[in-house]
């Protein structure tokens, strides 16, 4: 039923959600993983809109060590929320975002056999379709992480569908030093790995604040966006399971867990520590 927010629908993904992070042994951040945010907003067509909204938060903790304090972590996000039904039609969004949330999800497993050095949030965000809610309200609380001190934020959202083979990375127009890692991880990507859709004269194209990212590059801390340019599924009911490439989906994840690892490897870079 597409899984907007309030809806149902997202309660029941949420419900399977929750059940992947237990079978992955992920620590709970908050109780039962939930991080809990009052929506209030309106839609688009300015009717108003409230409901209750759910993040989802765990936590792997690096094998680094630490003296007690504050030590730099990396976020690896996506949201969960999709359109709902409109006009009696099913929103599914296969692609947006099921397959960030796929990727998390393949992320996470990898981190079971190898786990990172710096502490890890996986998160998954609600709300997002109303306006990035939830990845503001995180940000607004981040504070509550404990010891950790997010110095990064990895998000992904639509990174399934390409027929070119191409996927796109954002976020080293405005965090300069990741050109070099990311030149390094496009040089053995089994995609073809591109940086842009992040820089100001890009007008609607800059994907700078149009997803969960945004709010952390607006409270100063740096992202890495992986997203696919838009394509005729985009927000239409026709954004199904059966209609992914997964052969591509599959290279997608693959280049992107190894990003993360990279990003672990050097995430002292973008703490300043």
């Amino acid at each position: 039923q597409g899984r907007r927010t309030g809806s149902e629908s997202i309660a029941a993904a949420r419900t399977y959600l929750v059940a992947e992070f237990e079978r992955l042994k992920m620590a709970p951040v908050f109780p039962g993983y939930a991080q809990r945010f009052d929506v209030s907003t309106k839609l688009r067509d300015g009717t108003d809109f409230s409901a209750e909204g759910f993040n989802l938060v765990a936590k792997v903790n690096g094998t680094g060590a630490t003296d007690g304090s504050p030590r730099p972590a990396l976020v690896i996000s996506a949201h969960y929320d999709h359109e709902g039904v409109r006009g009696g039609q099913i929103y599914n969004g296969a692609d947006d975002n099921a397959s960030g949330v796929g990727a998390l999800l393949a992320i996470a497993e990898s981190y079971q056999n190898k786990r990172p050095a710096h502490d890890t949030f996986f998160v998954l965000f609600d709300a997002e379709e109303l306006g990035l809610l939830g990845a503001q309200y995180f940000v607004s609380e981040i504070a509550g992480l404990g010891s950790s001190c997010v110095a990064l934020n990895l998000n992904m959202d639509m990174v399934s569908r390409n027929n070119e083979n191409e996927l796109y990375m954002a976020g080293s127009y405005h965090a300069p030093q990741l050109k070099p890692l990311i030149n390094e991880v496009a040089a053995k990507a089994p995609v073809k790995l591109l940086q842009g859709h992040d820089r100001p004269e890009d007008g609607p194209q800059d994907w700078t604040l149009q997803s969960d990212h945004g709010p952390f590059q607006r409270a100063g801390i740096p992202f890495v966006y992986f997203g696919v340019e838009d394509h005729p599924h985009y927000h239409k009911p026709s954004d199904d399971f059966d209609t992914v490439p997964l052969d591509f989906y599959v290279r997608a994840i693959e280049t992107i867990e190894m990003t993360a690892r990279h990003l672990d490897r050097d995430l002292g870079k973008f703490s300043g520590r």
